[in-house]
């Protein structure tokens, strides 16, 4: 007997916790915190905003409201990326 084939991976990005610090990113690798300090596009966006994530490929990740794309590298190691867009 043989079992069937395994579906299309349903799991999603999402943002799990937006506080006055950061916000916590749920992926299928794990949870990241991204403190706004790192990823000051963030801080003074709406929560709409901040949850509207995609993912474009595995581990790239899209908030489409923000105009911002992020790596899961980026994310987790955000001292290896020390240029920031400045914030208008």
């Amino acid at each position: 007997m043989n079992s069937l084939a395994h579906g299309k991976n349903t799991f999603t990005v999402e943002v799990t916790n937006v506080s006055s610090h950061g916000i916590w990113l749920l992926t299928a690798n794990g949870e990241w915190f991204m403190a706004y300090k790192d990823f000051p596009w963030f801080k003074n966006k709406t929560i709409e905003a901040i949850i509207n994530i995609e993912e474009l490929s595995p581990d790239h990740y899209y908030w489409p409201d923000i105009d911002i794309d992020l790596t899961e590298e980026m994310i987790k190691h955000p001292e290896n990326f020390p240029l920031k867009a400045k914030i208008s």
